[in-house]
C-alpha cells in the first residue's frame, strides 16, 4: 500500500478506469453476442440492427484505446461480410 499521496490517488483512479474498462468490455462482448445471435437465427432485421450496435461499441473502443484500430477494422469487416451473406 503507498504511503505517498499522489501514490495513493493514483491506486484509486487505477481501480476506477480498470472498472469502466471492464464494463465497456463487456458490453461490447456483449453487442458481439447479440449479433452473432441473430445471424444464427437468421433474423436479418434484427441482424441489421445489432450490426449497427456492434460496429458503434467497436469503434468507441478503439477511440478509448481498448483494441488496435487493426483488430477493430478486421471484425467490421467480418461482419459487414456475414451480414452481407445471409440468405
Amino acid at each position: 500500500m503507498p504511503n505517498i499521496k499522489s501514490a495513493k490517488k493514483r491506486v484509486k483512479v487505477t481501480e476506477a478506469k480498470t472498472l469502466q474498462n471492464k464494463m465497456f468490455k463487456t458490453g461490447l462482448k456483449t453487442s458481439v453476442k447479440k449479433y452473432k445471435a441473430a445471424l444464427a437465427e437468421g433474423n436479418k432485421e434484427l441482424a441489421s440492427k445489432t450490426y449497427v450496435d456492434a460496429v458503434k461499441k467497436i469503434d468507441k473502443a478503439v477511440s478509448k484505446g481498448i483494441l488496435h484500430k487493426n483488430n477493430a477494422s478486421r471484425k467490421k469487416s467480418q461482419f459487414t461480410i456475414m451480414l452481407n451473406n445471409m440468405k
